[in-house]
């Protein structure tokens, strides 16, 4: 496909961030339903499906609104998948985001070095291939959206949202939690009951050591390295995963003749690379992206994460479930952290409505326990699943690498497996919450 190019394009800073950081309550003690510790991405997507389902919602984070959607604050951008889109236009978030949204419209995935560039061997998924999965033909692969965006969509909705009180920024300086239900005390002094406590507080997760909850897993030893860059020619929607020796490289469209690069780098490698200057880290840039985008130049910062993997042994415990990275993470290869998580609080919500609709309590053992059985082996088979990838193409063998380039030429010409590739990477395999298929839970 040919290129479109043009000279190098400004920019803008993009829309305002919010001004408020949340509501800030006198009361001692605050009554609610639901209170979740965590009030990133999704947090508080959790957070404005259980408000709109009727149910009273306290978030508090340790972070409030001007800092999360700084510029300076996360240079990431995620991919959103189709099914993910589906749940965000069901809660009225998606409005918010679709302006700053870029449709990936093909994903192309090669093997190689940085030296001799992608090797002949590759694998290409194009959005009219859906035709062959039966659904929304002319809908793309996903969207790419900066994390910034995404959060000031977040906050915007919120706004909108009844029955969320969002407490931040504040800290959780103690959980209790018995039979009857649970309680935070915060810095400020303020106390938060509730029927039900939600760990989204990431990895490190407060809730998920407060209830002894153990996990496993592993570091990678690798760190992600990610910054933006605007090109000379037109991306044309066209995601590209290189397979490099020390780990994947990612070449993500964003809006306006940029891209967010995601670079797994070996640990040690990445902390000289993160301490170059501004001009050599740009020569390395160019040189794992090649000249297929033509005149290329990194804008804004450069932000590294140490990526690892871990899944924890339960999602529940007495009074408390955990949602996204609080109960699992995984590695940014096939850029399914956000939507896992996402997945995770469109089950919770679907089971938290039904019963606040039947009257039952949504802290009791059965309903936690649907939960549970709904997202943890799904979790887990995905986990391995992307820790055998990320070993497999992190590995520098020539054996391995031969055997990895035709297993993606093989996969490139059976029509079966690449309709089961795509279907992973919109979203829609398994038993589907309703907000996944774009329907509210009553």
């Amino acid at each position: 496909m040919g290129q479109i190019c043009g000279g190098l394009q400004a920019v803008s800073a993009g829309p305002e961030t919010p001004k408020a950081s949340g509501v800030r309550i006198m009361s001692k003690v605050l009554q609610s339903d639901v209170a979740i510790v965590g009030g990133g991405m999704v947090g508080l997507s959790t957070a404005i499906g259980l408000g709109r389902a009727g149910m009273s919602v306290t978030v508090v984070d340790r972070l409030d609104a001007p800092e999360t959607t700084a510029p300076a604050f996360d240079g990431r951008a995620s991919a959103i998948a189709y099914a993910s889109v589906r749940m965000l236009e069901a809660l009225g978030i998606w409005q918010h985001m679709a302006p700053h949204a870029q449709p990936i419209l093909e994903i192309r995935v090669s093997d190689g070095t940085v030296s001799r560039g992608p090797g002949l061997l590759h694998l290409h998924f194009d959005h009219r291939d859906m035709k062959m999965a039966g659904s929304d033909p002319d809908g793309p692969l996903g969207h790419m959206v900066e994390n910034r965006f995404t959060r000031i969509a977040l906050f915007k909705a919120l706004d909108e949202t009844p029955n969320v009180r969002l407490i931040a920024p504040d800290t959780v300086e103690t959980i209790h939690t018995d039979k009857t239900g649970t309680a935070l005390t915060l810095g400020s002094g303020q106390r938060v009951e509730a029927a039900l406590l939600l760990g989204i507080d990431g990895r490190q997760s407060q809730v998920r050591a407060h209830a002894g909850i153990p996990s496993s897993g592993c570091s990678y030893k690798q760190t992600g390295i990610v910054c933006a860059i605007a090109h000379e020619c037109d991306h044309l929607g066209i995601a590209h995963e290189k397979f490099l020796p020390s780990g994947p490289f990612a070449i993500l469209p964003l809006k306006d003749r940029r891209a967010s690069l995601v670079w797994s780098e070996k640990a040690r490698l990445a902390e000289t690379i993160m301490g170059l200057s501004e001009r050599a880290f740009e020569a390395e840039v160019r040189r794992r992206v090649g000249d297929f985008l033509g005149d290329v130049r990194v804008t804004g910062g450069r932000w590294s994460y140490p990526l690892s993997m871990h899944v924890a042994h339960d999602f529940i415990a007495e009074r408390t479930a955990l949602v996204g990275d609080s109960a699992h993470g995984i590695h940014p290869i096939a850029g399914q952290g956000l939507n896992l998580g996402l997945r995770d609080a469109a089950a919770l919500i679907e089971v938290l409505a039904e019963a606040h609709r039947l009257g039952l309590d949504p802290g009791g053992a059965e309903t936690l326990k649907r939960y549970q059985t709904w997202r943890r082996s799904d979790t887990v088979v995905l986990a391995g699943i992307m820790d055998g990838l990320t070993r497999l193409f992190s590995n520098d063998s020539k054996s391995l690498r031969l055997a990895r380039g035709i297993g993606l030429s093989v996969v490139d010409r059976i029509p079966p497996l690449k309709r089961f590739f795509i279907s992973h990477a919109r979203g829609t395999v398994g038993t589907l919450p309703k907000l996944l298929t774009g329907e509210t839970p009553a």
